[in-house]
């Protein structure tokens, strides 16, 4: 398992990671410097030493011999060419060429510097131990890296500290979220990530408690939808349960068996019809935008009269349209001239249907009217809800066919409502806003003739 820390130690260690790098580069950087420093000094020291010893060569080198290594000195005088060895310290110098250089003498490293003596045509070396400056060098960098220890530990106490402070911000943001405030972000703390957090966690949570809210709403309505929905099937199965048992447990009349056959046809007729009405239910609630397109209201009105012309036959149904054309779902405004036509036809006698089609700057309106029974007044808005029949429905219906245009109305950012028509019977009114997606087309005549 993945080891977590906490922000305030991530700032506290990116602190001391930055520390470390910044104090290596410059450790790196001053050591260099105080080595050169440092040999820089014993230059100076030997050339201060070959100052005093060239004017004064011829002198000291009766002497040089006799007194060994002078101080801290290795002193060798030789001719001017180099190769023969006039007077030396005990520490003998290699043969070198003038300047400074960096020699090693029976195992001792020297810092060395020559010069010449025109005069008594010699050289002169003079070298003393490389120690002397490594020591001092070691010394001075040994202090350097306590210093960076120390600034390093001092950097990640300061991140632990003020990271604290960095951090608190999001911790009440935290503990915010955990009270489940309903204002994440009451004001401002000062600290723009923690502002921004806020916001969009504040932003989150309510997307969440809305999809929640939605999808309880959602099981509710699924829960009454499904429990309604059981209760309208039980009847016509219950029916043709008791039809098949009087089938096989009572010896009946050719005439009484045919009767009890057309009773478990009727039924059955009715729970298809109320399937196919749930499914076409469940399938609207379940749309999206990607099912909604241009559609032609004067096609679809044409269809719709064609195939019930057809299936009813001595109906008349005519459209009063203009062309006209609408943002909306194809099936799902056939579907409301289909249920308006049915139900004039099955519920009300009706032997003639107007279909009227009128545009308006917020979208479209369908009008349905029929000469039938009509709706008695007190029915209007009931007729609308699931599984609810007006009192001159007959018994094959599923008590779902205005449910189904009041929710494809809703669909469409719209409603339904029943009047009294002029032709005698029931006007169901769809009114469909639609917005800015309708277009009326123009034509030399603008008033399209009944078809």
């Amino acid at each position: 398992m993945k080891r977590s820390f906490s922000l305030r130690t991530r700032v506290a260690a990116a602190t001391a990671l930055g520390a470390t790098i910044i104090v290596v580069a410059l450790g790196v950087l001053v050591s260099l410097a105080i080595n050169r420093n440092n040999l820089s000094q014993l230059d100076r020291r030997l050339e201060s030493a070959s100052d005093v010893l060239v004017p004064n060569a011829a002198t000291a080198g009766l002497f040089l011999g006799a007194i060994g290594d002078y101080g801290a000195f290795a002193i060798t005088i030789r001719s001017g060419s180099g190769d023969t060895v006039l007077v030396s310290t005990p520490t003998q110098l290699p043969e070198l060429d003038p300047g400074w250089q960096t020699v090693e003498v029976n195992g001792t490293k020297y810092r060395a510097f020559t010069a010449t003596v025109p005069i008594l045509d010699t050289r002169i070396s003079l070298a003393v131990p490389y120690s002397e400056a490594q020591d001092i060098t070691s010394e001075q960098q040994r202090q350097v890296a306590l210093v960076g220890v120390l600034a390093i530990a001092a950097a990640s106490s300061l991140g632990w500290l003020f990271g604290g402070r960095a951090v608190r911000p999001l911790e009440d943001l935290t503990g915010r979220i955990v009270r489940r405030e309903p204002e994440l972000t009451p004001a401002s703390s000062g600290v723009r990530e923690a502002d921004e957090l806020a916001a969009a966690a504040e932003s989150m949570l309510r997307d969440v408690a809305d999809a929640q809210q939605a999808t309880t709403a959602a099981l509710s309505v699924a829960r009454d939808f499904a429990a309604v929905s059981a209760h309208e099937l039980r009847t016509p199965l219950t029916a043709m349960r008791t039809d098949l048992e009087v089938l096989t447990t009572h010896e009946l009349t050719p005439s009484q068996r045919d009767e009890i056959l057309r009773d478990v046809a009727r039924a059955q007729d009715r729970v298809e019809s109320t399937l196919s009405d749930l499914e076409r239910l469940a399938r609207g609630e379940l749309s999206t935008d990607q099912d909604f397109a241009n559609c032609d209201l004067v096609d679809i009105g044409d269809l719709a009269a064609e195939d019930a012309m057809r299936h009813h036959p001595g109906l008349q149904v005519t459209v009063d349209a203009p062309p006209i054309t609408v943002r909306g779902m194809p099936g799902g405004l056939r579907l409301i001239l289909d249920n308006a036509i049915k139900n004039a036809v099955r519920h009300g006698g009706a032997s003639t249907v107007k279909i009227t089609v009128r545009g308006s700057s917020r979208g479209a309106t369908l009008i349905v009217d029929d000469n039938g029974s009509g709706v008695p007044e007190p029915e209007r808005v009931a007729v609308f809800e699931r599984f609810h029949r007006g009192s001159n429905a007959t018994t094959s219906g599923s008590g779902l066919g205005l449910a189904l245009v009041a929710q494809q109305a809703a669909l469409h950012n719209g409603s339904a409502f029943l009047e009294t028509s002029p032709l005698g019977g029931a006007r169901l009114v769809v009114e469909l806003h639609t917005g800015p997606a309708l277009t009326i087309r123009n034509e030399e005549d603008p008033a399209s003739p009944e078809r």
